[in-house]
């Protein structure tokens, strides 16, 4: 209104009635006192109405320079810029109580793992830290597509503009667009923001189930890596020593439902020729219902990790069994001289000596070591110790460069408050 008035288009009295009819209007919705009738067709049509009511005819000129169509896509816009900058925010939350968990557990060992089986001695920091980066990365995604999408679609009109000399720049200023959209048409038909904002929520929910999945495993009586908060947790209703982690699988389960919202929209608009189509509306229930799902997701799970206690002591039991060490037995071999794959294979024979006796590497005796090769003295069981498997790592990225990840980490943070 201030930009029709601005232009001549409309009074300045009319714009003040229009103004102060639709401040009262929306005070009423809010409090309860007026609800949308359905003899309306739509929102439009029911402000337009009800404010004609209550300013006369200066409320017959609200619709003045603009259509559904652009209204629309405006609405959708303002409400992902909200919703995504909410969602961001979700992802600091979280991202700060990893490191929380990295700056606590720089030294508490735990093994890691590929194909789902022991690999090498890490820590929780280092495990943590790599969550961390995920979630860093959905952050600067979303922070992409909001760049992207910080576009104004009023003014396309239904899809080709207006007649009336719009100042579409003021009106983009106005409502803290970066600026008025380049086509009309794209304006009013563009919903690729949308699926790239569904795409990204679709790659957070499944880092988030990834995350999920390792709690479960740590939660269950074979890990005991995790004890979690009841408030996070619930019992069996006939098995009393049951303590199910179900805010995890919840998360879990709820990350199929997001995707599903993003194959219905790309879907629906695959087949839309230009500009606007009745089936576009169906960009917003199952975009709503992800939205909310995720954003539900990540406070969940913010508030999991930081209730939960992890059991350091399972975890270094455990680091130590598996042979997680042996990686570090065969270079322990290498800086004494001997050829990588020699090695690898002294390790190897070591390790089904082990399996046979039933021990870990670090209880066979020297003379066990040196049966299989003669350069091996006492200092092997240092070179093997989890402290000196995690420490002597140190690349960029490394389990024993964790000071430098969490110092990176900090700054990150420090600087998308």
């Amino acid at each position: 209104m201030r930009m029709l008035a601005k232009q001549g288009i409309l009074s300045e009295k009319e714009r003040d009635e229009i103004l102060a009819g639709l401040d009262g209007l929306e005070a009423d919705v809010d409090a309860g006192r007026l609800a949308i009738g359905d003899q309306y067709e739509d929102i439009h049509s029911f402000v337009e109405a009800v404010l004609t009511e209550r300013i006369g005819e200066a409320g017959k000129k609200l619709h003045t320079g603009r259509s559904r169509n652009d209204q629309v896509a405006l609405d959708m816009r303002l409400y992902v810029r909200d919703t995504l900058d909410e969602t961001r925010q979700r992802i600091l939350s979280l991202t700060k109580v990893l490191l929380g968990i990295m700056k606590e557990n720089v030294n508490t060992y735990m093994p890691g793992f590929t194909h789902l089986q022991k690999a090498q001695p890490v820590t929780l920091a280092h495990h943590m830290g790599a969550y961390f980066e995920m979630f860093r990365r959905d952050h600067e995604r979303l922070s992409s597509i909001r760049e992207r999408m910080n576009v104004c679609p009023l003014g396309s009109g239904a899809l080709a503009g207006t007649t009336y000399p719009l100042d579409r720049a003021f009106v983009a200023k106005e409502l803290a667009f970066d600026r008025p959209s380049d086509n009309s048409m794209d304006g009013v038909s563009d919903r690729d923001y949308v699926l790239e904002y569904l795409s990204a929520l679709s790659i957070c929910m499944m880092h988030l189930s990834r995350l999920s999945e390792e709690i479960i495993l740590w939660n269950s009586d074979e890990y005991r890596f995790v004890e979690l908060s009841d408030t996070y947790a619930t019992g069996s209703s006939i098995m009393p020593q049951k303590k199910n982690p179900d805010i995890a699988e919840l998360i879990r389960g709820k990350t199929g439902r997001v995707y599903g919202a993003l194959m219905q929209l790309l879907t629906t608009m695959k087949g839309l020729p230009l500009a606007y189509n009745k089936d576009m509306q169906e960009d917003k229930e199952l975009t709503f219902d992800a939205i909310d799902t995720a954003n539900g997701c990540l406070h969940l799970m913010a508030g999991m990790l930081s209730t939960c206690r992890f059991r350091e002591d399972r975890m270094a039991a455990s680091a130590l069994g598996g042979y997680a060490n042996a990686t570090d037995a065969a270079d322990y071999l290498v800086g004494k001289g001997v050829p990588f794959r020699d090695a690898h294979g002294i390790i190897g024979r070591l390790v089904l000596t082990c399996i046979a006796r039933g021990i870990r590497l670090d209880e066979l005796p020297l003379a066990g070591w040196k049966a299989e090769s003669p350069v091996f003295n006492e200092d092997v069981f240092e070179a093997i110790s989890l402290k000196a498997c995690v420490e002597r790592r140190q690349t960029k990225g490394a389990p024993g460069a964790m000071a430098e990840e969490i110092r990176l980490a900090e700054a990150w943070l420090s600087k998308n408050r």
